[in-house]
């Protein structure tokens, strides 16, 4: 620690001091806080194997009020299931009043700890000591383990007491949930993601409801199968929920006092619900499975099966995971059979997706003919139809990839001034629905085209920094990703819920019986940045149920490619291997599929393990199903 203030002091970044680390050999036992001496720099605690939990240590007998304040700020980051260790730092009162599952505050660094002198005519030193907590914001997580980025000073105050008979500082005021560094959250918090069902929506190919991922973050060492089942049964994330359902009745819950799910040694998970989940048909209780299976594969790759059972042990239903990916469409599930790109006769080719040999083959139908000439296509998810955006960005065809088709009029023109600010590039949903923008500054508008075919739709936009610069939807219909333009040369990156539209293709008013209804116009509702930290997004593609994979730049940085959350978090892991002057780029919501990028060297594709290699040095465009 290094003195900030007479009578404070300040934490240094990622430390770590007041920790006993139980059951880790090369870590000798458990090691506890010395109990005198000065506050001084201590180093980050280290990052634990996933078998190690690291625990905190009641406050030391004596202990002064700065070291009071240290080793609670210590305990918020221990993997205490209760924060009990933590409670023991506060007056009794104090501690049954204070809910640290109410938020968590993530700082840059650590929280600095700054004395804060009493005013004239107040307290008496000797009776209440005040604490000023700051830092740096990066992100807050509320009550329902939803993650959003956050900017800007933090400060909070911490007042201490003196008991008069035992002598010992307590807390007594401090504000709920918990704060702490980056790296003590990473090391603490992990991402994962519940699944839901899209509102109105069915896979266009196979009638299935369409899963939508909705990540949170847990504790990753507290019980983390339980955590996240509870946290599945609870509900949605309040920014999802006007988009998705969930097949569990409302009130459903974990039996009183579960604890401690986990697999068995046939890898089938047991899961003891409340009286509100007893009476479900075996329809419904299927689709409850399949959210689960769907969210438990996070956390357990290898899971089976699932065991729905009522309160009275009674099994509700049963689902093994080959019957889950039956009953519900999701996007990660399907692997693609091709990728296809623009080649340099402007023809549209596919080769497999697998990403076996080089040069592909010209796609049947018009749009392989290369008679048409095309600046960015789209394959439909089932690959059976293509939408093209002609080379002038004028105009937007759809033809069937079969042989011998005319290529019909065009089902959408703009009237922009330029190619780049007329029409964006295509996507498809799971739906069958075509989304596209007009990029016209003297009209800009987001449209989806029901089935491809059908009289294009305006979407209702919320007021946006600047202008649409490139729209990816999301395969569920329930997303779309913006980059939109702001200041200057910056564009950024923001993921928006698509609500309403219940009745635009043909498909959902047959499903919902109300094919008599006009269409509900669809709209995007509060977007929210997916990349904060890059000032310019200038390429990307969904590469997951809740990832994407985009090209830009960071302030005062070079250009780079990186997966993103879509609630804004920083995910783990590496980053694609560097490639120079990018200008597009193709990824698979399967992980397995190659990432395929558009660069100085034409099409080039990314095998796992591998570096990039060339796949046409003419070819442009490149696309996944989507």
């Amino acid at each position: 620690m290094v003195a900030d203030r007479e009578g404070g002091a300040r934490r240094t970044p990622g430390r770590a001091v007041a920790y006993a680390v139980c059951g880790a050999v090369l870590l000798g036992g458990c090691a506890s806080m010395p109990d005198s001496g000065d506050l001084r720099n201590v180093e980050s605690t280290p990052r634990q194997d996933t078998g190690v939990r690291v625990f905190a240590v009641p406050p030391a007998e004596g202990a002064s009020p700065s070291e009071i304040m240290q080793g609670f700020l210590e305990a918020l980051t221990s993997d205490d299931p209760h924060y009990d260790t933590a409670r023991k730092y506060l007056t009794a009162q104090a501690a049954r009043a204070w809910q640290p599952e109410r938020s968590a505050t993530v700082l840059a660094d650590g929280p600095g700890i700054m004395a804060e002198t009493p005013p004239a005519g107040g307290r008496e030193p000797n009776t209440g000591r005040v604490y000023a907590l700051a830092g740096d914001r990066v992100a807050t997580v509320d009550d329902q383990q939803a993650y959003a980025p956050a900017h800007g000073d933090y400060r909070a105050r911490v007042h201490l007491i003196q008991d008069p008979k035992s002598g010992q500082w307590r807390i007594d005021a401090l504000p709920d949930g918990v704060v702490m560094g980056k790296s003590d959250f990473q090391r603490n918090y992990t991402s994962v993601d519940k699944y839901y069902f899209a509102n109105h929506t069915r896979a266009g190919t196979t009638g299935d409801p369409v899963a939508v991922a909705d990540p949170v973050f847990m504790r990753s060492k507290v019980d983390p199968m339980t955590q996240l089942v509870s946290s599945l049964l609870r509900g949605p994330t309040t920014w999802l929920g006007p988009v998705v359902r969930s097949s569990f009745p409302t009130g459903t819950a974990l039996k009183d006092g579960t604890t401690g799910l986990t697999p068995d040694d046939e890898n089938n998970l047991t899961v003891p619900l409340n009286a509100k989940a007893a009476h479900v048909g075996p329809a419904r209780c299927t689709e409850m499975a399949t959210q689960l299976l769907f969210t438990l594969r996070n956390l357990a790759p290898t899971l089976e099966s699932v065991d729905l059972r009522g309160p009275g042990g009674d099994q509700l239903c049963d689902l093994t995971e080959s019957r889950a990916d039956s009953v519900a469409w999701h996007a990660s599930a399907q692997s693609p059979d091709y990728l296809y790109y623009l080649d340099g006769k402007h023809r549209l080719t596919r080769l497999p997706a697998s990403g076996a040999g080089t040069g592909g083959t010209p796609v049947p139908g018009a749009f392989g003919e290369g008679t048409k000439q095309l600046g960015s296509v789209a394959v439909s998810r089932d690959e059976r139809t293509a939408a093209g955006v002609s080379a002038d960005g004028r105009s937007l065809y759809v033809t069937p990839l079969a042989a011998s088709v005319p290529l019909e009029p065009p089902v959408l023109t703009s009237q922009g001034p330029g190619a780049d600010t007329r029409l964006s590039r295509p996507g498809w949903d799971a739906r069958g629905d075509l989304w596209v923008a007009d990029l016209n500054p003297a009209r800009p508008q987001l449209y989806v085209v029901p089935q491809g075919t059908g009289k294009p739709v305006a979407v209702t936009l919320p007021e946006l920094p600047g202008p649409i610069r490139d729209v990816r939807v999301a395969a569920d219909g329930a997303r779309v990703a913006l980059v939109v333009a702001v200041k200057g040369d910056k564009q950024s990156l923001l993921i928006g819920r698509i609500e309403g539209g219940a009745s635009v293709s043909a498909e959902s008013d047959a499903l919902s019986g109300n094919g008599d209804t006009p269409a509900e116009p669809p709209a995007v509702v509060d977007p929210r940045p997916a990349a904060p930290d890059m000032e310019q997004v200038t390429a990307l593609s969904w590469a997951g149920d809740s990832r994407l994979v985009v090209v830009g730049r960071e302030q005062g940085g070079v250009h780079q490619m990186r997966y993103v959350q879509v609630d804004g978090s920083a995910l783990e892991g590496p980053a694609p291997a560097a490639l120079s002057r990018v200008k597009a780029i193709a990824a698979a919501e399967d992980d397995r599929v190659p990432l395929v990028a558009y660069s100085e060297d034409g099409i080039v594709r990314l095998p796992s393990g591998a570096q990039w290699q060339k796949v046409d040095k003419d070819g442009t465009a490149p696309v996944y199903p989507g």
